[in-house]
């Protein structure tokens, strides 16, 4: 039984994605929330989810051909069932106006592929018809909003048609322009790298830096540089240190060349300092997982795969935490198959997804299910095990 969930208004950069002839994602639809954590079995979409949110980042980017070529080309991509084709379409509130728009579908064209269709539409205030068009190309017609001339034209510039036509007009509407930003800044991050050579472990050059970088190759100095210009911001990545490793007393950075620093932990109990390259897996990325959530440059749309890889087990409700505060400053997409990360999180928070009868992907988020009952007596992680919410194996 799916119960109603209460339509409130949301403050997302995307309110909703809708996914069709995606390897899995056959035909999804899911409302997007501040705080999104995917669950479900392996080969059920989540990894599949990521990419195709990360091609339509390509694609407001001038990076559409690239990103397709780096997946093996569109066919490779296509739901394996005879679909022709694969669209992507995402939904932006504008307060106080109708929503925007943006839809993208490609064809595969010989070895290639093709944009068959791209549109940026806005539903009129009050008035019935077709909507407002920003962008609107059918295959080689290609058409757009020009600001001066009040109307739809035709480029009169190079335009790439192996790109989409958000990623190449002029600069458009400040609504248009904030969801071609908010796609453009969407980024993934994997578990982070921490062999013996990997950046995270070595001296790092001394710059200003608001980002701990994707693979850490930035955190001594992000966290030097906090310390120095934001000393409230480097307290509370401090504040969750303390609150996480009992023993944990401060972070130093001591220069070991001309320009250069390296990073120190310092617990209790011992006399000389712990050098990065010395700390744990886990206590590394833990580290850079507070780093990156408490930065002040977080972009529009954050994406984070499986960070509770090495944590222990009594880190996930810190964790769980830390993702709820950072979701005030992105939009904030997690997929993990951690029960335990579950257990500290709400249900309006947590979106399962499964197979249907099909073989195809299906999503529905956890507080539309009628679980009330069920979570009176256990936790949600422990509803998930019993499998009362699907995304079982």
């Amino acid at each position: 039984m799916v119960k109603q969930r209460k339509s409130t208004p949301e403050a997302n950069s995307v309110r909703r994605l809708e996914i069709h002839g995606f390897r899995r994602l056959a035909s999804l639809s899911l409302e997007m929330r501040p705080l999104m954590t995917l669950i479900g079995a392996n080969g059920v979409g989540k990894t599949s989810l990521l990419d195709a949110v990360m091609l339509l980042s390509a694609s407001a980017q001038t990076e559409l051909n690239q990103a397709l070529s780096t997946h093996g080309g569109l066919p490779s991509l296509l739901t394996r069932r005879g679909d022709d084709d694969l669209s992507l379409q995402a939904e932006m509130p504008v307060p106080g106006h109708k929503p925007l728009r943006y839809q993208l579908r490609l064809a595969p064209q010989g070895p290639g592929y093709r944009i068959a269709a791209e549109s940026l539409t806005q539903e009129r205030e009050g008035r019935h018809g077709d909507p407002f068009k920003h962008i609107d190309s059918v295959n080689t017609r290609v058409r757009y909003f020009d600001i001066q001339s009040k109307d739809l034209i035709e480029p009169t510039w190079s335009h790439d048609p192996l790109e989409t036509t958000l990623s190449q007009v002029p600069r458009m509407f400040g609504e248009p322009e904030s969801l071609r930003k908010a796609l453009s800044s969407v980024t993934l991050y994997h578990a982070l790298d921490v062999g013996p050579r990997a950046p995270v472990k070595l001296p790092q050059a001394m710059r200003p830096a608001t980002h701990p970088g994707a693979n850490g190759e930035d955190l001594v100095t992000y966290l030097y540089y906090l310390r120095e210009s934001d000393r409230s911001r480097f307290e509370s990545i401090e504040d969750s240190l303390h609150a996480a490793y009992s023993d944990f007393e401060e972070l130093s950075f001591p220069p070991v060349a001309a320009g250069m620093l390296t990073m120190t932990w310092r617990s209790r109990g011992f006399t000389k300092p712990f050098y990065a390259h010395e700390l744990s897996e886990g206590t590394l990325r833990f580290l850079w997982l507070v780093s990156l959530l408490q930065s002040p440059a977080l972009p529009t749309i954050t994406m984070i795969d499986e960070p509770e890889v090495s944590l222990h087990p009594e880190l996930l409700s810190l964790l769980a935490d830390l993702l709820r505060e950072a979701s005030a400053r992105t939009q904030l997409i997690v997929a993990t198959h951690s029960d335990r990360l579950i257990r500290f999180l709400n249900p309006d928070e947590v979106a399962v997804m499964d197979m249907d009868e099909g073989g195809g992907a299906s999503a529905v988020w956890a507080d539309s299910l009628d679980l009330d009952s069920w979570l009176a007596e256990y936790s949600l992680d422990e509803v998930w095990r019993m499998g009362r919410m699907g995304g079982r194996a």
